[in-house]
């Protein structure tokens, strides 16, 4: 799977151990930034991997910032992005077959490695179940059409 990664200077150390992860699982990662743990914006990170999957140039995102909170806002202001920050298993899983939910966010300041990678991995196994869950994703969609 390709996966698009990114965070700012307050997830850089979480987002270095999550790519590490998805490699090591096998997963093709393309890391959108940052590089360092230089103060630097969330939303240009934020745009860059929602723009990646949005394109179809990766199939999911993960993003990582203090809270995820940011990271969410900004990547959920890209056509066709489902982001949603999940700080439980559990979550993670429903978001994608609930939710169908295409850019995970994380928060270092909130969440542990150890969870975290749980998390990703869980996020990565589930799939969207359809059915009545797409009636809702389509309604979704027409909010995000009628507010362009």
């Amino acid at each position: 799977m390709i996966i698009a990664i990114g965070a700012d200077h307050g997830g850089f150390k979480l987002k270095e151990q999550i790519r590490e992860h998805l490699a090591a699982c096998g997963h093709e990662v393309t890391d959108c930034g940052t590089y360092d743990e230089t103060s630097c914006h969330y939303p240009m990170y934020a745009e860059k991997v929602a723009a990646a999957v949005a394109s179809g140039g990766a199939e999911l995102g993960v993003l990582v910032c203090g809270t995820g909170i940011g990271m969410s806002m900004a990547a959920n202001k890209v056509r066709g992005i489902r982001a949603a920050v999940v700080g439980d298993c559990f979550s993670a899983e429903a978001t994608r077959r609930h939710n169908n939910a295409n850019v995970i966010c994380l928060g270092e300041r909130v969440t542990g490695a150890g969870l975290a990678l749980k998390i990703v991995d869980a996020f990565l196994a589930a799939e969207f179940e359809g059915a009545r869950h797409q009636t809702r994703i389509d309604m979704i969609s027409d909010i995000e059409n009628r507010n362009l």
